[in-house]
């Protein structure tokens, strides 16, 4: 059972088919959003059990009352940008867009303007899911500024928790493509915990106690000192494919954060800004048919010139 009280509380009763769950899951179900979304709000005390505060892997027992404070809906100052789209595929419930390296995903402190967010809210106008809030209308998942590819967008709430719930399960397929230093094996497998670097906040790295982070690896092509190489997320943390190469030894080169300089870099730059990483392929199950879609892009232009100096021996 549930109600809405003054100040923005709904409060919920938890029934028989609600024993047992966690506190986050039964919190998404009753408010009608994503797990993460129920998480955090658990996390800043939001959410009360029989007034106490509560954890969001919590059990839930029969009777419980939940008392969940949902916060006003925040002042939009994005605006609709007039910026040409790159656009793979679209219907009424999913857009998927073809990132360009150097372009912000959602508006950030010192990036408010030519955010993929500001051409999506003019591309889609009012067409975009709401459940992240005013400035990640219809963000799922994201990419970083400088990497490339794939990024599919929800356009209505329901197809938003389809795809949030896929990335969940595993069943939202996301695949990379990345030339990293050193001899990569034939094929392996990274399961590193990831967090927040203990030291230098502005980082992420593998950490004890960290989230579970899950990368597969398969290299395709050999070079003197690089590997081109195929990445498979089973998870999808902060900077997971950049921080797990890092980890083993073998990072992508370019990357201003985790890589380390190479002679290559040096005298190609024009080739280079940020880490050499694409979003190639992405696969996932259509909100509404059921059916199962695969979009691919292409390398870009940079990438592939790369590939061509290195299968010619330039150094």
């Amino acid at each position: 059972m549930m109600e809405t009280l003054k100040n923005n509380i709904t409060e919920a009763i938890a029934e028989n088919e609600d024993i047992g769950k966690r506190a986050d899951v039964f919190v998404s179900k009753v408010c009608d959003i994503t797990r993460n979304a129920a998480a955090i709000l658990i996390e800043s005390g939001k959410v009360r059990v029989n007034d106490s505060p509560i954890s969001k892997s919590r059990k839930v027992s029969f009777g419980d009352v939940f008392k969940i404070e949902i916060p006003q809906p925040e002042i939009c100052e994005v605006k609709p940008e007039n910026i040409p789209l790159d656009v793979v595929y679209e219907d009424s419930d999913v857009i998927v867009i073809n990132k360009p390296k150097g372009m912000v995903v959602h508006p950030a402190p010192g990036h408010s303007e030519g955010t993929l967010v500001s051409a999506l809210m003019y591309h889609c106008k009012d067409c975009l899911s709401d459940i992240n809030g005013v400035i990640r209308p219809g963000i799922v998942h994201r990419i970083d500024r400088d990497t490339s590819g794939l990024l599919a967008v929800a356009k209505n709430n329901k197809a938003h928790l389809s795809l949030a719930s896929q990335l969940e399960d595993h069943t939202l397929s996301r695949v990379y493509y990345c030339v990293v230093c050193g001899r990569l094996p034939e094929k392996g497998t990274v399961d590193a915990p990831i967090a927040r670097h203990p030291s230098d906040r502005q980082k992420m790295a593998v950490v004890q106690g960290g989230r579970r982070a899950v990368t597969h690896y398969t290299a395709i092509e050999e070079f003197q000192g690089f590997t081109f190489a195929k990445m498979e997320l089973e998870t999808g943390r902060t900077h997971q494919i950049r921080v797990h190469m890092a980890h083993i030894g073998h990072p992508i080169i370019g990357d201003p954060v985790y890589g380390r300089p190479t002679n290559f870099q040096k005298h190609h730059p024009a080739l280079f800004e940020g880490q050499m990483l694409h979003a190639g392929e992405l696969t996932f199950v259509h909100p509404s048919t059921g059916e199962r879609v695969t979009v691919t892009s292409p390398l870009p232009e940079k990438f592939e010139e790369m590939l061509r100096l290195l299968r010619n021996g330039v150094q």
